[in-house]
């Protein structure tokens, strides 16, 4: 899949991807939400037999507005592309997202991208999405657009899980915050995962037999300090089962910006610099601070050996679960 950025230039597109379906949004978690979005522009462009695109925005909106408290990220760009591919979409364009893109007008983001350069054939979005300066442009203004332009316009209304809830973005960002991975997987569709190089750390790890592979997470980052059952993906795509250990290790330093330390079961080897990925299968515990190196070892053990009954036997929620999670 091609993942362009696009730029002031106007690099043009190449004919092979002109005339599809695009979906619009920001679409951050990819979550069982935006898939219900996602999939009704696949099964327009399978009908048609034209390219199926996403049309998304980078950096997200609400930290461009407010970089003072940056919106913490279900999926960064590179982890939503990885995502998008694997639903089947042909590229990814991810539009550069600053005040003065904001200032322009919706006649002008619909003439200028969604007809001059990417010429869709159609355009499916959310029932609220709305763009331009002022959010002048919604729906109905889409709706005119298209009926106008000759592209056709999907809107497709909130997605509600199996409680009549709707599924949001944050929504799961506040199940995270408070550790209930095994919910935020129900609403994502996929178990939430993480992606970063591995970093070097104190080695403290090694030295009482259970090494890590550490991984440094954006500091707006909301997900509960504590341990988690995980499943680690290496740089080859080769998966591993694993204990995960999240927060500012109090043990043993008590400070710094909070760490993700994943003991990678039955694997020796050199990770550092790798871009890895790191899936959440459930909360076991809270970051505790003992007294002494002994009992930390003697619970790491514990976290270990329940690490691996939760993970033994678990199969996959999706495709997208199936591509992240799993071999």
């Amino acid at each position: 899949m091609t993942v362009f950025h696009r730029n002031e230039t106007r690099e043009p597109l190449p004919d092979a991807l002109k005339g599809g379906v695009v979906a619009i949004g920001n679409f951050d978690g990819v979550h069982r939400g935006h898939q219900s979005v996602l999939t009704r522009a696949l099964e327009i462009a399978m009908e048609r037999g034209v390219p199926a695109l996403v049309l998304t925005f980078e950096p997200h909106p609400r930290t461009v507005f407010k970089p003072d408290q940056p919106v913490f990220r279900l999926t960064p760009a590179p982890l939503r592309a990885r995502l998008l591919e694997a639903l089947g979409f042909n590229a990814v364009i991810e539009y550069p997202f600053d005040r003065t893109f904001s200032q322009r007008s919706a006649d002008e983001f619909v003439h200028s991208i969604l007809i001059d350069w990417l010429h869709a054939s159609e355009v499916v979005t959310g029932f609220d999405f709305h763009f331009g300066h002022d959010r002048q442009g919604g729906p109905a203004f889409l709706m005119n657009a298209g009926s106008h332009n000759g592209f056709g316009v999907t809107l497709i209304d909130a997605f509600r899980d199996e409680n009549t809830e709707v599924i949001s973005s944050s929504r799961i960002r506040a199940l995270l915050a408070e550790g209930d991975v095994a919910q935020a997987a129900g609403l994502l569709g996929y178990r939430y995962t993480v992606q970063a190089p591995v970093i070097g750390g104190e080695k403290l790890g090694r030295t009482l037999g259970f090494p890590t592979a550490n991984m440094q997470l954006p500091p707006e980052s909301s997900l509960r300090a504590g341990i988690y059952a995980v499943r680690f993906r290496t740089a080859d795509g080769v998966v591993r089962d694993g204990v995960a250990s999240y927060g500012r290790r109090p043990t043993v330093t008590d400070n710094g910006a909070p760490l993700l330390e994943t003991f990678v079961f039955d694997f020796s080897g050199d990770l550092y610099g790798q871009v890895c990925s790191v899936s959440f299968f459930g909360y076991l515990r809270p970051e505790l601070k003992f007294e002494g190196l002994d009992p930390l070892v003697a619970q790491i053990r514990k976290d270990e050996d329940e690490a691996r009954a939760l993970l033994a036997g678990v199969q996959p929620l999706s495709e997208l679960d199936r591509a992240i999670a799993f071999d």
